[in-house]
């Protein structure tokens, strides 16, 4: 059975975050709320050090990976780019050398950030999953240890801004959360617990890459294809089984967006805030526009993570350059 962290863990791990990075605020913006005819928060994860929510975890991670391994040589990872900023920024902070494994095509401005935060960058695989393969076996031949897309400490670190904005609004009654590798929405999940809240927490996944929401469904891990163009974060084949347990398991549902409604979300997010989302990003506000009507969002208090704003200037634009309906 998959534990969540315990509050004391999350204390310890939100000392650790709170080292390097103030809290991120929380905001209600009008024009967001006229879009959606309710109140909704949006917690800006956009305005961390690297841009995105994944480097609280990648600080806690490599905090007790130096505890448990002090003389570890070096790690290595695979990822989209948001997970890969978190693991270099962290591993430049202790002095650890850091490998980084991305698909071809990967996008161009979160590659060079990678590299500007020290990390070695080895691009393998048309997927992230081809990639993942291939650091595991970079680790096992070079002596490296492997970061996985999942695991407590990479939870703990990441509800830090959970229990940020649960502590800010303790009355809301629905978030969402998009889900990558799931350690995002279990982080909301373990904050949820340990508060006592009874907040909705459905999570959202990528109509483009449905593996999370089809293993919801069945009661079983199902993969499935990964073709979002916008959605990178979520561009998940096949589902890690610990946090798959934990989404089955406290999930109150998991939907599905399309790369035009991420796209129309990003335009919105601009307008009515003047803040940049990538499509992972603004996936959390694309669900909250399809349920607009839905009695989990019409009339309610709705929390809403903008987890990232990465996204390459050449696709920004395109996106943007679109009439917002």
């Amino acid at each position: 059975m998959t534990l969540l962290p315990t509050r004391a863990e999350l204390d310890a791990a939100a000392t650790i975050v709170y080292g390097a990075m103030p809290a991120t605020p929380q905001f209600s913006w009008p024009l967001l709320n006229e879009a959606l005819g309710t109140d909704a928060w949006v917690k800006h994860e956009n305005h961390t050090p690297t841009g995105a929510f994944k480097v609280r975890g990648g600080l806690v991670y490599l905090a007790g990976l130096l505890k448990r391994e002090p003389g570890v040589s070096g790690i290595i990872s695979a990822t989209r780019g948001n997970h890969g900023q978190s693991l270099a920024f962290a591993a430049r902070r202790h002095g650890v050398k850091v490998t980084i494994v991305v698909p071809h095509g990967n996008s161009v401005e979160k590659n060079a950030a990678m590299r500007g935060l020290g990390a070695d960058l080895i691009e393998f695989g048309d997927d992230f999953q081809a990639s993942r393969e291939y650091a595991l076996s970079l680790a096992r031949k070079q002596g490296l240890h492997m970061v996985p897309s999942y695991h407590q400490d990479l939870v703990a670190g990441v509800a830090s801004y959970w229990m940020e904005l649960f502590h800010a609004q303790p009355a809301l009654d629905t978030v969402f959360v998009p889900i990558g590798m799931g350690s995002g929405f279990a982080a909301a999940i373990a904050a949820r617990e340990a508060l006592g809240l009874r907040t909705r927490v459905i999570g959202v996944v990528s109509s483009h890459a449905p593996a999370y929401l089809e293993s919801f469904r069945s009661g079983e891990l199902r993969e499935a294809p990964a073709t979002t163009e916008l959605a990178d974060g979520m561009a998940c084949r096949t589902p890690d089984r610990e946090s798959l347990e934990v989404v089955r398991r406290y999930a109150d549902d998991v939907i599905e967006v399309s790369d035009e409604e991420v796209a129309r979300a990003i335009r919105l997010y601009y307008r009515a805030t003047h803040n940049l989302a990538e499509g992972a990003g603004a996936a959390a506000l694309a669900a909250a526009l399809r349920l607009k009507h839905d009695a989990r969002v019409a009339g309610c208090r709705v929390g809403l993570p903008l987890t990232g704003a990465n996204v390459d200037a050449e696709k920004i634009m395109r996106v943007l350059s679109e009439v917002l309906p």
